[in-house]
C-alpha cells in the first residue's frame, strides 16, 4: 500500500517593476499549522516570468511528491492548464492555436514537469482584492524587488568611483 500524499496549498505572485525590469516572485507554502514563506528577484525579466516563476519555485519548495492546491491571480499562468491549452502548445511543437511561438518556454517546460511531480489543481484568484495570502505574495514580490534595486543600485554607486578625490572646499 502506497504512502498517503499531503496536501498542501500554495499561493504565488509575480510582480514586475517595468515590463521589462526587475521582477519579484513568492509563494506561500501551507500544510496543515505549518506556513512557508518563500521569494526573489530578478534583473532585466518580465512579469510573466516571475509569474511562473513564483509557481516554479513554490513547487520546488515541496520535499517530496504532494496534492497540491495552487492559487494564482495570473490567468497567463493558470488559464493554460484550466482551459488545456498547454496540452495543445505540447503537440502543437510549442505553438499556440494561431501559430505564435509559446513565450517562456524554458519556464513552462519546468512547470510541467513539476505537475508530474506533484498532482496540482490550478485555481485563479482575484489579484488585489481581499484574499490575504495572494495580497501577502504581492507584498513579497514586491520587497524582493525593491532589495534587489537597492542593491543594483549600490553596486551602480561602488563602481563609480571618482579617478581623484575631489577636495572638501569645492
Amino acid at each position: 500500500m502506497g504512502k498517503t500524499k499531503k496536501h498542501v496549498e500554495i499561493y504565488t505572485d509575480g510582480a514586475c517593476s517595468g515590463n521589462p525590469g526587475t521582477g519579484g516572485w513568492a509563494a506561500v507554502l501551507l500544510y496543515g499549522a505549518h506556513r512557508k514563506e518563500i521569494c526573489g528577484a530578478e534583473e532585466n525579466t518580465t512579469n510573466n516570468r516571475m509569474e511562473l516563476t513564483a509557481i516554479i519555485e513554490g513547487l520546488k519548495g515541496l520535499k517530496e511528491a504532494c496534492i497540491v492546491t495552487l492559487f494564482s491571480d495570473s490567468a497567463y499562468s493558470v488559464d493554460p492548464f484550466l482551459k488545456k491549452w498547454i496540452d495543445g502548445w505540447i503537440s502543437n511543437g510549442w505553438r499556440t492555436s494561431t501559430k505564435q511561438e509559446v513565450k517562456n518556454v524554458d519556464l513552462w517546460q519546468q512547470l510541467i514537469e513539476l505537475t508530474h511531480m506533484h498532482e496540482v489543481t490550478f485555481v485563479k484568484v482575484k489579484g488585489h482584492a481581499d484574499n490575504e495570502l495572494n495580497n501577502r505574495c504581492d507584498l513579497l514580490a514586491r520587497t524582493a524587488i525593491k532589495q534587489m534595486q537597492k542593491k543594483t543600485t549600490k553596486k551602480t554607486s561602488d563602481t563609480l568611483k571618482p579617478i581623484t578625490d575631489i577636495p572638501d572646499d569645492i
